[in-house]
């Protein structure tokens, strides 16, 4: 540490320099130190550092308070924001200076402005990012080799990592790339060659990655001592490249397969020039044309001529697009149709100086749009003549043609059909029908479809048609709209719906001549075994109170015998279907009379009987046939029963919306329903060895159940008897 000689001219040190005391006041500066804060060396003495140098940064601040327990030299960086906003950077040398009795007697500070420096720096190092580019050195004495951060961050390598020769090498792509580098590096330090060139590399996390390498030798005495070079990522412009190449190989192939001329026409040399498909369309050879405007016109159809030239003057005036078809004449004497297509280029000042374009050959496609105007034509006077309905469907469902014979099957005029879709007049439980095979179309997975289907005439009854969609496509292979062909079939259907009334009307005429001999085989059967057992058991009675009874019970019998005639008398009555017979009968009372009616016979078979049947339940029902079916389950259950126990016979019911739901269950020998299941109730179908049997029972319960749009269902296991289920309309 020196002691400060009071001899020093301070005032005239070339360095912007102050001395300040321990309390940071100013005891004089240089002149550089005034010019450089903008105060005079007058007005700077005993006032604090801080007081003239306002913006110091905090970091400056606490060095220079803390300067005079320092025992060396301290060199700072710092940028300073100056009040206007902008920045300087500056660098401080701080020192301590003594007194003669050797006490620290405050500070030497000196300044050095670096702030154009730094920012080169910043600029440098901005640049390098930009650019993605670094720097490499290898001292080829002590083989050490050193990266810029940015060399570094390109190979994603750690900031500290330390590279050498070898490991620099191998980052290269195994095989050409690395044998190239190599070889480039060994040519540099045996004859002094420089290199740029671009090369692979795999980054420390594995990315394929071009860069460019560019290396320079450094010579002394004749050997290399040095390497040094740059280091760029290049690998988005090189793929770019690379794509931009294989594009070009591609429409290079492009344009041969498909035969499109490319040419380019330079109003500078007045030149034009064309790529080999060119000259096959212009059926000309290389060595035989002259590269120019006139060339090319010579070739152009006298029809075309004149407006194939103010086509390419407007395009030039930049009034319209060049977009053009026109014929030419091949030296062979054979006509093209040619489509072109071409954009104008100007130079910097706006001026034209090039138009490229494309020719190819239409030629087939317009023979064939010929042949397809004829056929439309000829479409035209079909569409109109013909006596089946047709139309043209837009892809929205919108008309747009019909014919005459479409509009007197649907009572429309051409005008009213044109404003209305075709779902407008299709039955509404048909359009999801409809829709659904016409989205195949649309999707382009189908060409046609046919379905039967109702429209609404004009009048409002229903048209009855055969409907035909065939897609049509446009020469690209769109679809471009629908022709439907529309066959009115309503006199068939109608003839065919009176047959069906007819063949129904006669159907149900033989269920119920059907039902109504059942039910007098059956129901009067039973009414006469039932009085002929009373009448018997009163002949032999003497009891005079059972007479009584019995009595009563022939009484009854003959009752239920009146009404069962009354009902049969329904049964005749029925000719038309039972749904028309429909009543409201009261199920607790109608299971009750039939119970009555076989009393004797429940009696003779010791049948317990338990019925649960609300007394409110209500059903829709023809009264003889659920008296019939009643009947007929009951006697089943007993002629049925098992001789090893007591006979029973349970039934109840219950609510299920809009029926009633009634459970009819006996103890008996019961079936086989894996064996007799399917055709339990198939007529003459027997299950059981009895002589009573007759297999016509089931059959008509089924058949009268269903008349009156209920269902019957059966569980059974053998031995352990049967459950009918019965399920009746309440509502």
């Amino acid at each position: 540490m020196e002691t400060l000689t009071p001899v020093i001219s301070i005032e005239e040190a070339p360095i912007s320099l102050s001395v300040l005391d321990c309390e940071l006041r100013f005891i004089s500066c240089s002149h550089y130190w005034s010019q450089e804060f903008g105060i005079s060396r007058e007005n700077i003495v005993g006032k604090s550092f801080f007081d003239i140098v306002p913006n110091a940064p905090t970091e400056l601040r606490q060095v220079l308070e803390n300067g005079c327990n320092i025992t060396k030299k301290l060199i700072e960086e710092h940028r300073h924001i100056l009040s206007n906003g902008s920045t300087k950077w500056y660098k401080w040398h701080i020192k301590p200076w003594k007194q003669q009795d050797g006490n620290i007697g405050g500070l030497i500070i000196t300044s050095n402005n670096i702030t154009k420096a730094k920012r080169t720096k910043e600029l440098l190092i901005a640049a390098e990012n930009v650019a993605k580019m670094g720097g490499w050195d290898l001292d080829m004495i002590t083989n050490t080799i050193h990266w810029s951060h940015i060399t570094k961050e390109i190979h994603e390598v750690p900031m500290d990592y330390i590279p050498s020769l070898e490991t620099g090498i191998n980052f290269y792509k195994e095989g050409e790339h690395r044998e190239n580098i190599t070889r480039l590096i060994q040519k540099a330090i045996d004859y002094g060659e420089a290199w740029d060139t671009e090369l692979q590399i795999v980054t420390a996390k594995g990315r394929e990655l071009w860069i460019r390498a560019k290396g320079m030798p450094e010579f002394v005495n004749g050997k290399c001592v040095r390497l040094y070079g740059l280091f760029q990522d290049i690998d988005k412009k090189k793929n770019a490249e690379i794509k931009n190449a294989q594009i070009k190989e591609r429409l290079d192939m492009a344009t041969e397969i498909a035969n499109i001329g490319i040419w380019e026409m330079d109003f500078i040399t007045d030149t034009l020039e064309w790529n080999n498909e060119m000259y096959e369309l212009y059926g000309v050879k290389r060595e035989d044309f002259v590269g120019a405007y006139d060339t090319w016109k010579a070739f152009v159809h006298p029809d075309d001529k004149v407006r194939c030239q103010q086509e390419v003057e407007m395009a030039l005036a930049g009034i319209m697009d060049f977009k053009t078809e026109f014929k030419i004449i091949q030296p062979n004497g054979t006509i093209k149709h040619i489509r072109a297509n071409a954009g104008v280029f100007k130079n910097e000042v706006g001026k034209i100086v090039k138009m490229i374009g494309t020719n190819w050959d239409i030629t087939d496609q317009i023979n064939t749009q010929l042949k397809l105007d004829k056929s439309k034509e000829s479409f035209k006077g079909s569409f109109e003549s013909s006596a089946v309905g047709m139309a043209l469907v837009a892809k929205d469902g919108s008309w747009i043609d019909v014919n005459d014979s479409l509009c007197i099957s649907l009572g429309y005029t051409r005008k009213e059909l044109l404003k209305l879709t075709f779902q407008d007049i299709t039955h509404p439980h048909d359009i999801d029908n409809d829709l659904n095979h016409l989205q195949p179309l649309l999707d382009g997975k189908g060409d046609s479809y046919q379905i039967e289907k109702r429209y609404i005439h004009k009048e409002g009854h229903i048209v009855y048609v055969v409907l035909t969609v065939t897609a049509v496509k446009d020469i690209e292979g769109n679809l471009s709209h629908f022709i439907s062909q529309v066959m009115d079939i309503s006199s068939k259907i109608e003839s065919k719906k009176k047959s069906e009334e007819l063949l129904g009307i006669t159907k149900n005429q033989n269920n119920s001549l059907l039902n109504f001999a059942h039910i007098v085989s059956h129901n009067l059967r039973s009414h006469s075994s039932n009085l002929a057992m009373l009448s018997n058991y009163l002949i032999h009675e003497e009891e005079e109170n059972e007479r009584k009874v019995i009595e009563k019970m022939i009484k009854d019998a003959s009752e239920s015998l009146s009404e069962t005639v009354a009902h049969l008398n329904d049964v005749v009555q029925i000719n038309t279907g039972a749904k028309d017979q429909l009543k409201e009968v009261n199920l607790s009372s109608t299971i009750k009379n039939v119970e009555k009616n076989i009393t004797a016979l429940l009696s003779e078979k010791n049948v317990e009987c338990d019925i649960k049947i609300d007394p409110t339940y209500n059903v829709k029902a023809v009264p003889a046939y659920l008296d019939s079916i009643f009947l007929n389950l009951f006697t089943n259950s007993i002629k049925y029963s098992s001789p090893e126990r007591q006979p029973k016979i349970t039934i109840s019911s219950k609510k299920k919306g809009k029926t009633v739901i009634l459970d009819f269950k006996d103890n008996g020998l019961g079936i086989n329903l894996e064996r007799h299941g399917e055709k339990l109730f198939g007529m003459y179908k027997t299950f059981h060895e009895h002589e009573e049997a007759k297999g016509i029972g089931l059959f008509i319960t089924k058949n009268q159940i269903e008349a009156m749009d209920g269902k019957i269902e059966v569980e059974s296991a053998v031995d352990q008897g049967t459950i009918f289920r019965v399920t009746l309309v309440s509502e």
